[in-house]
């Protein structure tokens, strides 16, 4: 299945970031391409305002994603990213979504909310509490997780160990000390230690580190993307999936059980 990877740097004016993504799903699905996996934030965002993305949520039914499904239209084009949905006055849910030209077919809310390195997402976000279930896009299992998400191994675990062939990773990673390298190690980390493959895509610009990149089932980066705005493509192959278990078979050889989710209280989620 071939794959594209669109970073940009996500702008004030959701009209704007619906022009770009239409661009790329418009150039994605006449390459070919049968995925299309975006940024987080992508419906607004400013390093000068960060509650942009907050008072500009919108509900899936909104006309950021009814626009984007409306863009899809003769297409057999499948288009992931994260946007924030209102939730209760002054929260939001940071959500990744999964359309097509019938519209939302699956949404996931962020489990890990990103309260570190001075910054603390809960402020303004309520976490999801639910484990995604897979989203079957042609002949690939894809299992969702978002930007922090990708610190905690046991929730790319369970979406393996649940059937997952590759994995979707939206982000806005921040720069920082050693954060590049971060972001490098453990997006491969995630595919190596479950032999699948993991398309992680970032938002770039004055804030955040771009850095997109596919890495495969034996923790090969097949596409990588710098630092500006870009559409990379690449291929999802199952016959590599199947290689990589047969000589590395480390979900059949683990011995731990497979992670549950631990569902907090209402105190704990805000």
């Amino acid at each position: 299945m071939k794959v594209a990877l669109g970073q940009f740097a996500v702008t004030a004016e959701w009209s704007a970031n619906l022009a770009q993504c239409v661009a790329f799903a418009e150039r994605a699905a006449a390459e070919g391409a049968k995925l299309l996996v975006l940024p987080e934030s992508i419906i607004a965002a400013d390093v000068k305002d960060l509650g942009i993305t907050v008072r500009t949520a919108q509900p899936l039914d909104g006309p950021f994603v009814t626009g984007l499904v409306k863009a899809l239209e003769g297409t057999d084009l499948t288009v992931i990213g994260c946007i924030s949905v209102p939730a209760r006055p002054g929260f939001a849910y940071n959500t990744q979504i999964v359309v097509n030209r019938t519209g939302v077919i699956a949404a996931y809310r962020k489990l890990h909310l990103y309260d570190a390195f001075s910054m603390k997402e809960s402020d303004h976000y309520m976490p999801g509490n639910e484990v995604p279930a897979l989203v079957r896009i042609g002949d690939i299992n894809v299992g969702l997780m978002t930007c922090y998400d990708v610190r905690f191994p046991e929730l790319a675990r369970r979406l393996a160990l649940d059937g997952a062939d590759l994995l979707t990773l939206p982000a806005a990673w921040v720069r920082g000390p050693s954060k590049e390298w971060h972001w490098e190690v453990m997006v491969t980390a995630r595919a190596l230690e479950n032999t699948c493959y993991v398309a992680a895509v970032g938002e770039c610009g004055p804030r955040n580190i771009g850095c997109s990149m596919m890495v495969d089932p034996l923790g090969v980066a097949v596409a990588r993307a710098g630092i500006t705005s870009d559409l990379l493509f690449c291929e999802v192959h199952p016959d590599r999936i199947a290689a990589a278990r047969q000589a590395l078979p480390v979900l059949a050889n683990r011995r731990f059980a497979e992670p549950e989710l631990r569902i907090q209280n209402a105190a704990e989620s805000h």
